[in-house]
């Protein structure tokens, strides 16, 4: 029996791709960027027109400063367009299984929150992901205060300010640099996902 597809639009280096892979899935990426990292079959193309035919499942991380609580930060916010409600059409227009990923603040009502302490990481990166399909978190929570750069029970992974081996090993990542690990998801968070989406594709 074939794998299932998986399409993974705004891919970044691929942490979600990554998971989504030990789940049991064969990853397509997409990305308007360059993703010299990224560890499966890629495409250079915009996320928004990128055809969905042929594929079973399509994930999509549309970019967050819109909706992020460090927007305020930014030069110049009006860069950054919220793409998630014309990422959330296309998709339900399209009609098979997708999940949208994007931080806590995103209007995505119904949408199940993910901590890195639900796996056994050492990261507190919480992000939440709506789906065409009911999906469960493994547990709550189990973190108590606030991250810190360097020496605390949680690493920091955020911008560039972060020891890049210890970040590395909270996130189970070792093929990103540190701006790339920056962006990413632990891949803990979608194999544990796509496992779920398995059963209903």
């Amino acid at each position: 029996m074939r794998k299932r597809l998986l399409l993974d639009l705004c891919c970044g280096a691929g942490g979600a791709s990554v998971g989504y892979a030990r789940a049991g899935f064969e990853v397509v990426g997409v990305d308007l960027v360059p993703q010299p990292h990224y560890p499966f079959a890629f495409h250079l193309a915009d996320a928004l027109t990128f055809p969905l035919d042929g594929f079973d499942v399509v994930h999509a991380s549309p970019p967050c400063q819109a909706y992020s609580a460090c927007q305020h930060f930014l030069k110049r916010p009006e860069q950054y367009p919220a793409f998630l409600p014309e990422m959330r059409e296309r998709l339900q227009q399209w009609g098979g299984p997708w999940i949208v990923e994007n931080v806590v603040g995103a209007p995505m009502p119904g949408a199940v929150l993910l901590c890195g302490t639900m796996f056994g990481l050492n990261v507190l990166r919480h992000r939440l992901f709506e789906s065409s399909h009911l999906l469960f978190a493994p547990a709550r929570c189990w973190h108590r205060g606030k991250t810190q750069k360097y020496g605390g029970p949680y690493v920091c992974v955020a911008g560039e300010m972060f020891r890049l081996s210890d970040a590395c090993q909270a996130m189970g990542i070792d093929w990103m640099t540190a701006k790339e690990l920056s962006q990413a998801l632990p891949p803990a968070y979608t194999e544990w996902l796509g496992r779920q989406l398995l059963e209903v594709c």
